[in-house]
Parts: structure tokens; sequence; C-alpha cells
């Protein structure tokens, strides 16, 4: 071998381990300088064999000029006859240049005339395979388009933490599908429904949420029918917490009762909710966080019946009214289902926020995402369960998306609620209305002073 030979090998061979130590150890540049551009090239080369492999073309009558060889004359001429055609071809739908994302690309197609969104949403799974990505997901931005966002590498598969949000009422609590954050508004969703199996990461999910909330200025409230092991180590930061059926009745009762007396200082500053109140006369807000829910509507005899009547109607009450009074729900549970009465049924048609890991019986699901989206119920059902923490969430913009929250152990929620007890107001005290919410100024002030969690 020639020593140009072995010269072209070994820069061969450099620039090769060169890629690699980029890819290694800085994707996000690797990917927009080296792997986007081959992406886009090989998209868009393929896309016309994709969308007719995928049933997303149609045809089109179009006017051909074709050529037709004629006899060949004595003197040895081929007369050559010219003529258009009326042929059908398969048209594909348009595309636009692919655009890079942080964990791949997304694209925008115009339809074709009789498609609509769901075409795509079907076939999704299919670009995907032909892709060879991740998962494809589709939405629409308006009559006659669809992105196609391409996910090439999972990006749940390692969740790290994220930054502290700084507005009230507001967790990161995980990342998405996208890559952007899971985020749990309370004043955009006021209500959320959380169901899981066993190790599914429902608990979890429970930690992150305290550890977001407890150093804001806000009043928590547990309901804790697993005998208070889930939400006793953070009774520091709580300013109720009832372990037993009677103790969650009174607590409602509270509740009920703190939503009425916000009412009427509403109504008399003519006001539509707290929000609208001043700063020194708008009371601070409440979140409560409910676990195990299908036992405040599981009955073993008959004398209980009146004691879940009066709890259901009591908690459904919170749900419809709450939201503009300051009252949040958060409600936790294994088994969600009809069978544990109306009264379920009733409280989840009020709950727009839903959350679903793994569940050990399709109906869970079901009351959970059923009514949202059956691919999203599809999705549900086939989370592994060697991936605690996994979710199909709905989201505030209306779609649903696969998420992991990232991982909070007991230990680090339990400092969170120590750390902060301060904040904690006394139940009394939030019930008679002696607890304003803070200033702005304060507020603001309060919520820069969060560690990143990055950092800890």
């Amino acid at each position: 071998m020639s020593d140009t030979q072995l010269l072209l090998l070994g820069v061969l061979a450099a620039a090769a381990a060169g890629l690699w130590a980029w890819r290694r150890w800085h994707y996000p540049s690797f990917w927009l300088v080296v792997a986007f551009p081959l992406t886009a090239i090989s998209v868009r080369a393929t896309w016309r064999k994709i969308a007719l492999g995928c049933h997303l073309t149609k045809k089109r009558q179009r006017f051909w000029f074709t050529t037709v060889p004629g006899l060949v004359a004595s003197t040895g001429v081929v007369r050559v006859r010219r003529k258009w055609q009326r042929i059908a071809v398969d048209t594909k739908p348009f595309m636009w240049l692919p655009k890079p994302t942080r964990y791949g690309w997304r694209v925008t197609l115009h339809t074709l005339e009789g498609q609509i969104p769901a075409d795509y949403a079907d076939a999704a799974e299919r670009l995907a395979h032909s892709w060879g990505v991740h998962a494809i997901r589709v939405s629409s931005p308006r009559p006659g388009r669809v992105v196609l966002s391409a996910t090439v590498r999972d990006p749940l598969i390692r969740v790290e933490p994220l930054p502290t949000s700084p507005d009230l009422l507001k967790v990161i609590v995980g990342r998405l599908e996208t890559g952007g954050p899971w985020i749990i508004d309370f004043k955009t969703i006021p209500h959320w429904l959380n169901a899981g199996a066993t190790q599914s990461g429902k608990s979890n999910l429970a930690n992150a949420l305290v550890q977001g909330l407890a150093p804001q200025p806000v009043a928590l409230v547990g309901f804790d029918l697993k005998g208070g092991v889930e939400f006793t180590p953070y009774s520091p930061r709580l300013s109720a917490l009832s372990t037993t059926r009677d103790e969650c009745v009174g607590l409602l009762d509270d509740l009920v009762a703190l939503m009425t007396s916000r009412m009427a200082l509403c109504r008399d500053a003519g006001a539509r909710n707290i929000w609208q109140l001043p700063d020194n006369e708008r009371p601070m807000p409440v979140v409560v966080l409910v676990d195990e829910l299908a036992e405040l509507y599981l009955m073993a005899d008959k004398s209980e019946k009146d004691e879940i009547a009066k709890t259901s109607t009591a908690l459904l009450r919170v749900a419809q009214l709450g939201r503009a009074f300051g009252i949040y729900l958060f409600c936790c549970g294994q088994r969600i289902g009809s069978d544990l009465g109306p009264g379920v049924t009733a409280l989840r048609a009020q709950c727009s926020g839903r959350i679903c890991h793994r569940v050990n019986d399709p109906e869970t699901a079901t009351m959970t995402l059923g009514d949202l989206d059956p691919a999203a119920l599809a999705s549900a059902r086939a989370i592994p369960a060697e991936t605690p923490g996994v979710a199909i969430v709905a989201s505030q913009d209306g779609q649903w998306y696969r998420a992991r929250s990232f991982y909070v152990s007991e230990q680090v929620a339990e400092h969170a609620a120590n750390t902060w007890a301060h904040l904690a107001p006394a139940w009394t005290d939030v019930v008679a209305g002696h607890v304003p919410q803070m200033s702005d100024a304060d507020l603001a002030e309060l919520l820069d002073s969060i560690p990143d969690p990055r950092k800890a």
C-alpha cells in the first residue's frame, strides 16, 4: 500500500473519529451542522414514494405530452407522432423545507382535496418507520395545513431536572416528548386528575408537585386515605391533613365554607374572581392534594352511604366553583372507574387536566383519557412497566403528549417541605380569611429566591 493511500486512510479514520466524538459530546451542534442537512435532503427526496406507500396521494388527471414512434419509412428515417394525452398521475402533498428542532425536525404540508389532519395522524406510525425516526406527531395550525413533527430519538429516556418556574401556581415537573418542559399550571388548568398503577410514577409526580409548590405562597391541603403514609412527611408545609374519611368530611366542609366566604368577598368588591381583587385583599390560593381518590367513594355497607354522598357532593362543589375563588384540585388514584358511582364521573368532567400513567385495567385509562383522543388511550395502554414516570398528558394547548416527570425522592420532597415550613399558614387563619396574598413585588422577590434544582 502506497504512502498516499495510507495517508488517505488515516485522514478518513481521523475524520470518522472526530465526527463520532462530536456527536457523542455535543450532539446539538452535530445535529444542526451535519445530521440535519442530510436528513432534510433524504426527507424531500423520499417524500413521493413514502406518501404513495402511506396512501397520502391523490389521483389527478394531467395532460401529458408523449412521443409515439411511427413506422419506418423506406428511406430509413423514423417518423415520430407527437400528441397530448390525458392520463391519471399520483400527486403528493406539497412539502415545505424541513426545519430543525431540538430533538428532530418538523415540516409543513399542504393537504390535498378531501384530506383532513386525521388522515396524516392515522399514517403517523407508518411515516415514522419509513423515515426511521422515533415518532411522528401531527398537528394542524390552520385549515389546509398539516405539520409533521418528527422526534429522532426519545427525549424521555433520561430526564434531567428543569429550572424552577418563576410564576405563581406553576410548576415544571418534567419534560414532554417534544423536548419542552412539562408544566402544571393551576391558573390555566385549575383541576387535575392523575391516574396510575403502583410503581408507575404517580407518587413521584406528587413529590415533584410538593417540591415545586413548597416555596410558593400557597396553602397546601392534603387528603391521604392511605393512613397518612404519603403526605405525613410533608405535614410541616401542609396547612391541613386528613387521613380518615371522617376527617375528610370535616375538611371538605371547611373548603366549602371557605369558598362561600370568598364568594361574598368577591361579590362585595364587584370582582368575578379573587385575581381581580386588590393585592391587600386577595386571599391566599389553596391547592388540595388528594391521594387514593377511590377510597372517598368506596362503601363497605349501607351505613356509609350518606357519608359518601356528602363527601362526593362537597368535592364536586369545590371542583365546579373553586377555580374562581383560588381553590385548586390535584386528585390521584390507582383505580378510577364508573363502578365507583356517578360522583367520580361528575368529578372527572370538571378536571380538565388529565394525566394517565401505566394502569392495570383499560377502564381507568378510558375514564382518564377516553373522551379526549382514541390515540391517547392507545398510547397510555402501551406504556411499559420499566419506564416509571412516563405518562400521557392532556396539555393546555388542547393536544396530548407523552411526558416523563423527573425523579424526586421522598427525602428531597420532605427536605423542601421542612425548608419552607414557615410559609405554611394555619388552617384556621386560612378559613377565617386572615391570610392575604402577597403583593406582586413581594411575590416576585420570593419566587426569584427559589434555588435552581439543577444546581442542588
